[in-house]
């Protein structure tokens, strides 16, 4: 009999959970904060997997056209670059180079205006480095021929400027004369038109053979730079500074995180707030777990004074009040986390029904160059979220397992009849 109630403070714990029959209030209450634990933890795992699929797919968008790095020589301008780009391609983790010649201006076709980053690349090299040619709808990168103006154009650039494929655009290029800024006018034709789903590429960008950007900008064979495509992206800081000290002074390498800080540092300030305000979700149903136990502390004060009278210590006393606080946490994290992977992993499959079901879109197509809900299970946060919401958990059986302990038994059986 001694062995089978050995661990006593785990029976008396266990025995607690389950209030007796005319109080099932506490045991409503014990299962509401054990389901408002397991929704918090859901919820955040759900959420923080969407704004990690956003993320990836906000990288692979923004990589589609720009290089995982790049190197410029003084004043924007190399000289000899294919061997610059054997001494890059030398590196560790460098795969490959092309070069690139990069003309600001305005396009204009007719009495339509718009600013344009034009970029001068070589075709049979570019494809090594970004997935541009994968994003043409109209046309081909093999249109880009050297002497022909052949230009290819974002969708969005194409529809400000009211043309199409075969029409005829002027490029204005600044240039400095006697003091003053006097554009310089090129007739190129639109040879194609591509779409990234990135406003700031499809509605600014345009691409021409390099020796034609070249020849607009007077470089004769110097070109503004080089584009890397580098083995392990999420190592490019490190590539880019290797690149940097292979090449020595004068050249300067830049990598997609540097040049694309602004955008991944919105992510992540949203994935933080979020993550703030979803951890408060699941504070409130964890410290439910307080009223709970003081509940419970109250209603048991007359059999916590006999078991101390029996000889159990206050530490005893405190173990029963954290076996049940740390029973309800274990049970709803671990549900939480199952429950928010399963969701996480299907957030593709659940969002059109639910959409079907309620009759709107959440991401619509017209509005929205993402027009499903993205989702990226990554370990380490389901880990992250299980642990903290546990934690909140522990906390919150502190207080009422230290009041329990405190229980004086004169006084608790003093007024019990």
């Amino acid at each position: 009999m001694r062995a089978m109630f050995r661990p006593l403070s785990l029976f008396v714990g266990l025995r607690y959970l389950r209030a007796r029959r005319q109080n099932q209030f506490v045991s409503f209450i014990s299962l509401m904060s054990l389901l408002g634990v397991t929704l918090g933890v859901a919820a955040l795992i759900v959420v923080l997997s969407v704004m990690n699929g956003f993320e990836n797919e906000l990288r692979q968008r923004l990589l589609s056209m720009t290089s995982h790095a790049s190197i410029t020589g003084p004043d924007r301008r190399l000289s000899d670059w294919p061997l610059v780009a054997d001494r890059a391609l030398a590196v560790e983790g460098v795969a490959a180079a092309a070069p690139f010649v990069e003309i600001q201006g305005m396009l204009g076709n007719g009495a339509r205006l718009k600013a344009a980053i034009v970029r001068g690349i070589l075709p049979e090299r570019e494809s090594a480095v970004s997935r541009i040619g994968e994003s043409v709808l109209v046309g081909s990168m093999e249109q880009l021929r050297p002497g022909t103006g052949q230009v290819i154009l974002g969708r969005l650039l194409a529809a400000q400027l009211g043309a199409g494929p075969g029409d005829r655009l002027t490029l204005m290029v600044p240039s400095g004369s006697g003091g003053r800024i006097v554009p310089r006018l090129h007739s190129l034709t639109i040879g194609g038109v591509f779409e990234v789903g990135m406003q700031e590429h499809d509605g600014v960008l345009a691409l021409i053979h390099i020796d034609d950007a070249a020849a607009i900008l007077g470089l004769g064979d110097d070109v503004s730079g080089l584009r890397l495509s580098l083995d392990d992206l999420l190592q490019a800081p490190v590539i880019s500074r290797r690149v940097s000290a292979v090449l020595g002074e004068g050249y300067r390498a830049r990598d997609w995180t540097e040049e694309n800080a602004s955008y991944f540092r919105a992510v992540g300030i949203e994935k933080t707030m979020m993550t703030i305000v979803l951890l408060l979700v699941v504070a409130v149903a964890a410290f439910n777990i307080v009223a709970t136990l003081v509940m419970v502390v109250t209603d048991k004060r007359s059999e916590i004074a006999i078991l101390r009278t029996l000889g159990m210590p206050a530490i005893g006393i405190t173990k029963v009040f954290l076996v049940q606080g740390l029973i309800i946490g274990i049970v709803g994290t671990l549900l939480g986390a199952a429950l928010g992977v399963l969701l996480a992993l299907n957030v593709e499959t659940i969002a059109p029904r639910l959409e079907s079901v309620l009759g709107v879109d959440i991401l619509p197509a017209d509005v929205y160059y993402i027009a499903s809900l993205p989702s990226e299970v990554r370990m380490p946060d389901v880990i992250r979220v299980t642990l903290l919401a546990f934690g909140l958990c522990v906390l919150a059986t502190l207080y009422p397992s230290w009041r329990a302990a405190r229980t004086q038994p004169a006084e608790a059986l003093r007024y019990d009849r």
